[in-house]
């Protein structure tokens, strides 16, 4: 049977559709656009924002580019293969968040509960407003009169939905549609098209045969439990089916905070490493102790020149975001490890995290035996990411 075919399995028969609860705001290619607003010479070009390292990625591209086959998270090297003729600009952070946080406010005048999710989309909660509609019309409408910048909007009864919808007529894009509308319009979409189905995920439901969110979502609910396990194997075809519980502004656990580098050539060096492993801790710390964190598991990840990825974790008696005993925790990982081959990347993570966590004193020992990185993390039941 055919996706199109199983389509009308995913929707109840003849049911009055939900009314619309929640909008996705997302800026078009917001870096790239940003840029354009300070260059407007390079508008209609094909402009990338990426490092200028031997293994940068690609931040952002403008559509220009796009339609050479640029897409974001790309090595830089390939892009510029892809589009030789493209601009070719590096990332400017600072100058990034400030557009964000312009975007931001206007947003916040017009919506009274909002859910950032990042510099260039939130979540708004359009719920009781009365017409959600022409409110977020009025919404892009002043964005792009005030700072030069499009945005997509989707709408819809859930978060679901309204992200998927805002992703589908990008740039500019404004879709409306109910869960039994987006059923239909995206069952021939692969699984991947929904957020939290990643790509390891996709490939074990091709091999069960379920390529598209129609077959997904009339699969047998015992088939998925018996592959993915009660929890993710229902969750996938509640995804499939787009229905989601999260509501907007629903507080969020953050369970780690990290910092990482990949190095423009592989580091021998121990004491090389050793200094870039002190800065990133130090880095972290301040992160952590600006936002009143801390957290008991301290942990490093090395990645090998053969792409060998390795974590080693401890955990500590208190938690902790004193820069001293993080980095003296993480150099003794490290030197513990002793990587036997040159490194392409390096990291170091706070996890286990919680507010107002008294520092551990530099005196305090670690305690407990080392643990894979990753065992702190939580999983709600309202997010769209999926641990996949």
């Amino acid at each position: 049977m055919s996706a199109a075919q199983q389509a009308p399995e995913q929707a109840p028969d003849a049911v009055a559709p939900e009314p619309l609860r929640v909008a996705h705001l997302d800026a078009d290619a917001f870096y790239v656009s940003i840029e354009l607003r300070r260059r407007p010479e390079l508008r209609g070009l094909p402009v990338i924002v990426a490092g200028s390292g031997p293994r940068a990625v690609v931040t952002t591209a403008s559509y220009e580019a796009r339609r050479y086959g640029v897409g974001s998270a790309m090595p830089a090297s390939r892009a510029r293969r892809l589009c030789p003729q493209a601009v070719v600009l590096a990332p400017d952070f600072p100058v990034y968040r400030a557009a964000s946080k312009e975007v931001m406010d206007i947003v916040r005048a017009h919506v009274e509960r909002v859910e950032v999710v990042g510099l260039d989309e939130a979540y708004l909660d359009v719920d009781g407003l009365l017409s959600p509609r022409a409110a977020m019309r009025r919404l892009v409408a002043e964005i792009r009169s005030r700072t030069q910048l499009t945005c997509s909007v989707g709408l819809g009864p859930n978060k679901l939905v309204a992200k998927v919808a805002s992703d589908a007529e990008k740039p500019s894009g404004f879709l409306v549609l109910t869960r039994q509308q987006a059923c239909a319009r995206f069952a021939a979409a692969p699984p991947s098209l929904v957020p939290g189905i990643g790509p390891k995920t996709a490939a074990r439901l091709a091999a069960l045969g379920l390529t598209s969110l129609g077959a997904l979502a009339a699969a047998p609910q015992q088939l998925l439990v018996e592959r993915f396990g009660a929890n993710l194997g229902r969750e996938l075809r509640r995804r499939a089916r787009f229905e989601h519980d999260g509501r907007v502004g629903a507080p969020h656990k953050v369970a780690s905070e990290s910092r990482e580098r990949t190095f423009d050539t592989d580091v021998s060096d121990r004491g090389e490493l050793e200094a870039r492993l002190v800065t990133m801790a130090t880095e972290l710390c301040q992160s952590l102790a600006r936002r009143g964190r801390a957290g008991r598991t301290i942990a490093i990840k090395v990645r090998l020149d053969d792409w060998t990825t390795v974590t080693r974790a401890r955990s500590l008696a208190a938690p902790t975001s004193e820069a001293a005993l993080v980095r003296a925790v993480a150099l003794e990982l490290l030197r513990e490890y002793a990587p036997a081959r040159p490194v392409r990347l390096l990291g170091v993570r706070v996890a286990g995290l919680q507010l107002g966590g008294a520092p551990a004193g530099p005196g305090q020992e670690p305690e407990g035996a080392h643990a894979a990185a990753g065992e702190a993390g939580e999983t709600r039941a309202d997010q769209l990411a999926l641990p996949v």
